[in-house]
């Protein structure tokens, strides 16, 4: 089997967390790095959140990079009341035995990427998208030379989770956003209108908890968390589990179903700050670059999650 070659950049992020417990232990992905960046929690909680991660999972060999404290031109936001003060919900901080790689996240995407063939390393954003614009500023052949770019991010027919009509990731640095999407790079965006599908009900946490593995239980209380958050804030029993939609598709796409379209991303008003514009007529949009994610199968979704974090991986 031919595994898929994979850097993600994130902020974690309790959905973050089972999106990484996802991607260090799925037999079709092969994890080069993980970068980090300033969203749910400052870059500094996210960097050392994305190393408790890879003690649990056992996986030292996947370096982590920690990268963009800020967006391109806005103050920081955060998400702590979705995502708890320290970032992983009720998992206590702790210092992790090995600490990140030497280097700033943004340099690490370019060398990682201008190494190996042409579209052959994928990139899944699973926070504000500073660290890929800033790298594309440093190094724009890096467009044509990433594989898919697949990010969480934007609202359509779902509407907003941070305003009425922006996703928290958009708005968080939206203009790093529309530089991404401006810039060639084949990009797959998973809204809330696809992750809103994949939702974490009761019996699929019991599912993992049942496994017992320190990854199943480190993405089941990650999930039972934000269940509780979720009750208390927006009255939802089963929340959503945005971030393992982007690494699911890439290591088993038949479990979306994806259109073309263009996607631009309001920068100027305050009012729609990080709305995305979703064009999918080709007669309006003219080319069509990007693809939306529409439908999910949810049940293979958890499936894959369950046979990822079921047993300890060698690499």
């Amino acid at each position: 089997m031919t595994r898929q070659a994979l850097i993600i950049d994130c902020d974690p992020g309790v959905d973050d967390a089972v999106a990484l417990m996802l991607a260090f232990g799925a037999e079709a992905l092969d994890l080069l790095a993980v970068t980090t960046v300033g969203g749910n929690v400052p870059v500094e909680k996210t960097a050392r959140n994305a190393r408790m991660l890879r003690q649990i999972a056992g996986r030292e060999d996947v370096p982590v990079f920690a990268g963009a404290e800020r967006p391109l031109r806005r103050a920081p936001a955060g998400a702590g009341e979705f995502h708890g003060p320290e970032g992983l919900g009720d998992l206590a901080p702790f210092e992790p035995d090995a600490p990140c790689a030497d280097g700033h996240a943004v340099d690490a995407l370019v060398e990682l990427v201008m190494a190996r063939p042409e579209r052959s390393t994928a990139l899944a954003v699973l926070g504000p998208m500073t660290n890929l614009a800033l790298a594309l500023r440093k190094a724009p052949e890096l467009a044509r030379r990433l594989g898919p770019v697949a990010a969480m991010g934007g609202a359509r027919s779902e509407g907003g989770n941070i305003t009425a009509s922006a996703e928290f990731n958009i708005w968080a640095d939206p203009e790093a956003a529309a530089e991404v999407l401006a810039s060639g790079c084949e990009v797959v965006l998973f809204g809330l209108d696809a992750t809103h599908q994949a939702r974490a009900t009761g019996a699929r946490i019991a599912g993992l908890e049942e496994i017992g593995t320190p990854t199943a239980e480190t993405a089941a209380a990650m999930m039972r968390f934000s269940q509780r958050v979720e009750r208390e804030i927006v009255g939802w029993d089963a929340p959503p589990v945005h971030d393992v939609c982007p690494v699911a598709w890439l290591a088993r796409p038949g479990l979306f179903e994806l259109r073309p379209c263009r996607i631009a991303v309001e920068t100027q008003s305050d009012l729609t700050r990080g709305h995305t514009a979703v064009e999918f007529r080709e007669a309006v949009a003219g080319t069509r670059p990007h693809r939306w994610a529409m439908t999910v199968d949810a049940e293979g979704v958890f499936a894959l999650l369950a046979d990822a974090v079921g047993a300890p991986r060698t690499n």
